[in-house]
This record gives C-alpha cells, structure tokens and sequence, in this order.
C-alpha cells in the first residue's frame, strides 16, 4: 500500500518541507495542471480555482471545502520543483512550465 502522505515543498521557504494527505495533493495536483494553459501570462488564480473545482472528486472535497488551502500548497510546490510560473506583474497568474 503506498504511504498516504507525501512532502511538499513551498517556494517561499526554500528547504522547508511539510507532509499532506497523498490523495488530496494528487488530485489537486492533477486539476490544477489540467486547467493552467502552457504560456504566460497564465490564469489567475482564482480563475484556476474555478475552473478546476469541477475537476476535483468529490469525496476528497465535499462541495469544494478546502479546495482554496489546497491549490494554495500545490501551488508553491509546483513552483518549488519548477513545475509551473508565474507570470510577471499582479494579480499572480499561473502558467505550466516544460514537460
């Protein structure tokens, strides 16, 4: 069985990792990078949100409860290991980065 957490790393606090629920991350890891185009400038996130909450299973999320915390920790994750950008400028929007 594998280990049902996982340690993610944030990009504002290099070095520094935090252990989640496995399934949770997985799946909004999965969303967040299904719904962000693959260039700048990227979605905002709360557009992201939108568009990937229908995305999420609903026995992890109930209605969406924590969907917010969620995207927030696989957000600095993905942009810890390189995974997805932001763009410059503000509002932060979020784009893929390589494969």
């Amino acid at each position: 069985m594998p280990e049902q957490k996982i340690e993610i790393e944030n990009v504002n606090s290099p070095g520094r990792t935090e252990r989640v629920d496995r399934a949770k991350y997985t799946a909004m890891r999965d969303a967040l990078l299904a719904v962000l185009p693959a260039q700048a400038p990227g979605l905002k996130v709360a557009d992201a949100k939108q568009a990937l909450l229908p995305l999420l299973p609903d026995d992890l999320f109930p209605q969406g409860k924590t969907a917010g915390w969620w995207l927030k920790a696989v957000q600095l994750d993905l942009e810890a290991k390189g995974a997805i950008k932001r763009a410059s400028g503000k509002p932060v929007q979020l784009y893929r980065h390589g494969g």
